[in-house]
């Protein structure tokens, strides 16, 4: 869901889901994790496989069929990492604002193809992205 203040401008990041229509916005703090198999295993994969970076953040894919499939490529790792709850947005859904209805959820942000250079090193520019937030998973 996009979040749209008074003055027309999106509110950039993860918002906790209202406990009530007249209850406060809370924004989510926003932070950045290095691993090298997240880097390589899901953002190099996801740049270079359209079928995989589809079932992450396709449109066509349902929201509990995207948490699925980000929840299993963690768990897929060489050193799995596990979670309650896992989401992969793209930049602009993030920038466009997320309402996180999940207390548990973990939201990733895939960084845009379009800040590598083509033929360039996948792995350092992920890694690179990712310390970026918000422009890494």
């Amino acid at each position: 869901m996009a979040r749209r203040p008074p003055h027309g401008l999106p509110d950039r990041g993860i918002w906790k889901h209202k406990a009530g229509p007249n209850a406060p916005d809370v924004k989510l703090a926003d932070f950045s994790y290095q691993n090298d198999e997240i880097a390589n295993l899901i953002i190099v994969r996801a740049w270079t496989q359209a079928p995989f970076k589809d079932s992450l953040v396709g449109p066509a894919v349902s929201i509990a069929n995207r948490k699925a499939n980000a929840k299993a490529a963690l768990q897929a790792l060489p050193h799995p990492v596990q979670l309650t709850s896992a989401i992969v947005l793209t930049e602009d859904e993030y920038d466009a604002g997320w309402d996180s209805t999940d207390p548990d959820e973990v939201v990733f942000v895939l960084p845009n193809e379009s800040r590598r250079v083509a033929g360039g090193i996948l792995l350092e520019t992920a890694k690179m992205l990712m310390a970026c937030v918000p422009n890494g998973i």
